[in-house]
């Protein structure tokens, strides 16, 4: 846990989560939540002169230094954002196993309204926290920020990467994976991985959404989306000639595939009893409220991809930039998650139990495995 002294000045000094909270059965409650998946650390950090308010969860360094998105997002509380940053760092930790990468799992949460124009004192701030960490944490872009936020970051730590003329934007690279995955995915419920003809239902047409439409309009797929954006759903409408419906309403669209790529916890008690499709397959992150929303999935004879399987494509990115990788062989190795779906099955078929499940004993085998070799060679 990390807890540096307190400072006066304008650097960004960061807190432990005992100055962060007020009483004793609340820092009990803080400190539980690390231990529930063996957290390795978590930093705050608050600047004044910027307004800066920033958590950094590394959740594991087995396999690597730990690398995720930086999120910027307004939370409801400030719990809201450490459980959202905590769910997010597991996941990364996972996703880079899974996809073979020599990388562990982190994930970093700024909170306040991502819509503002004062962006370069705030990212800086937000640069000079992950700084404080020594290379155990590298940030990148995730919701609310972008490629220029990079750029402010860099300013003030090298320990970052999706830079404007390198990596840069990983959309298109995640939204290629979760295609493979979804092709794998049809590929394991219908016997063909042919998705003209398959209407997939689209919540969310962002950056990752959007080019996912692309992908699944040229193969001849139908599309019904919708998104809080209009504009983002009129740019899917008149390019990819889909079908658009409120918010609310796209879990009851009869369709082959639901495809979240959105936000989080769209898979809940609310929303299964409504779904209407045979596949879930989407690019968002901590797609389930809860695991036994994935073991309720399965009641129903749904097949789910796991969303840090499927959506592995953006870390695969950003690592290509850390490795000089070519676009071309970050694209085919985010191609490989059509395998690693079926990989996943093939573990949930065997072992009988759900796919969720699956993925995590499929990343737990690559940590164990690589830490048993690091023991062997110390």
């Amino acid at each position: 846990m990390k807890a540096p002294a307190k400072s006066s000045g304008s650097s960004s000094p960061a807190a432990s989560i005992l100055e962060a909270s007020t009483g004793e059965g609340e820092r009990l409650a803080l400190f539980d939540r690390l231990a529930e998946h063996d957290h390795e650390q978590v930093s705050f950090a608050y600047e004044s002169s910027c307004g800066y308010r920033g958590i950094i969860a590394i959740h594991s360094t087995g396999l690597g230094p730990a690398l995720g998105g930086t999120r910027f997002w307004n939370y409801g509380t400030d719990e809201e954002a450490l459980v959202d940053c905590l769910r997010l760092a597991r996941g990364m930790t996972y996703k880079a196993a899974v996809a073979g990468l020599n990388l562990g799992g982190g994930k970093s949460v700024i909170l306040g309204d991502n819509r503002t124009t004062r962006r370069e004192a705030l990212f800086r701030a937000h640069g000079r926290h992950v700084e404080s960490l020594k290379g155990r944490y590298i940030t990148a872009e995730d919701v609310g920020t972008s490629t220029s936020d990079m750029e402010y970051i860099k300013a003030e730590t090298n320990h970052v990467t999706g830079l404007i003329g390198k990596s840069g934007d990983p959309s298109p690279v995640t939204a290629y994976g979760v295609y493979r995955g979804m092709k794998a995915c049809a590929a394991y419920r219908y016997g063909s991985d042919r998705l003209a003809g398959k209407t997939v239902a689209l919540q969310g047409c962002g950056s990752v959404g959007y080019h996912l439409a692309q992908l699944l309009h040229t193969e001849g797929a139908k599309i019904v989306c919708t998104d809080i954006e209009p504009q983002r759903v009129k740019r899917v409408v008149d390019e990819c000639g889909a079908t658009a419906v409120a918010p609310s309403d796209i879990y009851g669209v009869p369709a082959d595939v639901f495809a979240p790529c959105a936000l989080g916890a769209v898979i809940n008690d609310d929303t299964i009893r409504r779904l209407e499709v045979e596949i879930v397959a989407g690019g968002a992150n901590n797609q389930l409220a809860e695991d036994r929303h994935g073991d309720l999935l399965e009641a129903r004879h749904i097949t789910y991809a796991p969303d840090y399987v499927i959506n592995g494509g953006g870390l695969i990115n950003v690592n290509a930039e850390l490795h000089d990788w070519s676009p071309e062989r970050a694209r085919n190795k985010a191609g490989e998650i059509y395998d690693t779906i079926l990989r996943v099955f093939e573990i949930a078929r065997d072992e009988g139990i759900p796919s969720y499940r699956a993925a995590d004993r499929l990343a737990e085998q690559r940590i164990a495995t690589i830490a048993q070799v690091r023991r062997n060679y110390v």
